[in-house]
């Protein structure tokens, strides 16, 4: 058997410490990048320019493909939804807008007719996991290979992560894949690498400086994480600091959410779940609430990002943008 080391590649600090670790140490490997088509466009002209900037390996892309389940989404829509009364106009209107857009996190959210969220994030699993598994790892396993993937993972990131190991075998197969997918990860040998479990963030820049290798811009701009824009966990700070830097990428998901509301039963669906909108406590019951997107949606979400005491005053230090990262990580000097 021979041993297939795969680098996953997100243009996010880790990650990018986690290529230049295995440049360093002089061992083939494959780099792959999960396209979710909702990254930050400096993203993808980053990892797009890495294998030049470094020398390394070219970083393989996939990107995950919901056609098929949105044409049976379709299907069941028009057959299904008029025997449990839904409205003639609203079925209309969902088997009209059912149909790929070849964007992988929309088309997502147009087949689950919802947005990930903190308790269900399928996002993870089907729009990265997946698609390097079927691309990259099950050919390398069912070809005979030892699967070993290298993770930008780090101890200091989060408690979950302060209990993982620097090397563990691990069941590749993701979890949304059926169970017959699952009985052949038996017969396969794979393990997950984390060389970076015990740096901290100073370290991480660090090894980009001592590597002569700048690290996604991103990280000068007021972002703690690269990734999804936003992501569906960003905390309050960095929600402000995009709708400030990026307020397309505010006006996008503001539109898909437009979207996925209008295939959904109920009309409304908002990327971040209504569930954990702390604006929103004791007001359930009552009969007036204003349940629109304006209101519900994304922009009503960087509207209380903007304040402090509960969301009852804007917070004129936080608008002032003092917390960026050239600030909390010195990444600009």
């Amino acid at each position: 058997m021979t041993i297939a080391n795969v680098v996953s590649v997100s243009g996010g600090k880790d990650s990018t410490a986690t290529y230049l670790l295995a440049l360093e140490r002089g061992l083939p490997f494959r780099a792959v990048f999960a396209d979710t088509g909702h990254e930050h466009e400096w993203t993808y002209d980053y990892v797009r320019g890495l294998p030049e900037i470094t020398g390394g390996p070219a970083i393989e892309w996939v990107k995950a493909d919901f056609s098929r389940q949105i044409a049976r989404k379709r299907e069941y829509v028009a057959t299904h939804w008029p025997l449990h009364h839904v409205e003639k106009s609203v079925v209309d209107r969902a088997v009209a807008l059912l149909h790929p857009t070849g964007n992988p996190f929309l088309d997502l959210c147009l087949w689950k007719t919802r947005f990930p969220s903190v308790k269900t994030r399928f996002c993870t699993d089907e729009l990265k996991i997946a698609p390097m598994f079927h691309a990259v790892q099950r050919p390398l396993m069912e070809a005979g290979h030892i699967f070993i993937s290298w993770q930008g993972v780090r101890a200091e990131e989060s408690l979950a992560r302060s209990t993982l190991s620097r090397f563990q075998r691990i069941n590749p197969v993701p979890y949304s894949m059926p169970k017959s997918i699952h009985s052949l990860a038996d017969a396969w040998r794979a393990y997950a690498y984390r060389p970076l479990i015990d740096w901290k963030t100073e370290e991480v820049f660090a090894f980009h400086r001592r590597h002569g290798v700048p690290w996604n811009p991103l990280y000068d701009h007021g972002m703690g994480r690269v990734g999804c824009m936003p992501c569906i966990m960003v905390k309050k700070a960095e929600l402000r600091s995009i709708a400030q830097r990026f307020p397309e990428h505010i006006e996008r998901v503001a539109e898909w959410e437009r979207l996925v509301s209008d295939v959904s039963k109920h009309g409304n669906s908002t990327f971040f779940n209504v569930d954990d909108d702390p604006t929103m406590a004791g007001q359930w019951c009552d009969p007036d609430f204003d349940w629109s997107l304006e209101k519900t949606g994304i922009r009503g979400r960087v509207e209380w990002s903007k304040t402090s005491r509960g969301g009852r005053q804007y917070d004129l230090m936080a608008l002032a943008d003092l917390g960026t990262a050239c600030n909390q990580w010195g990444t600009c000097e």
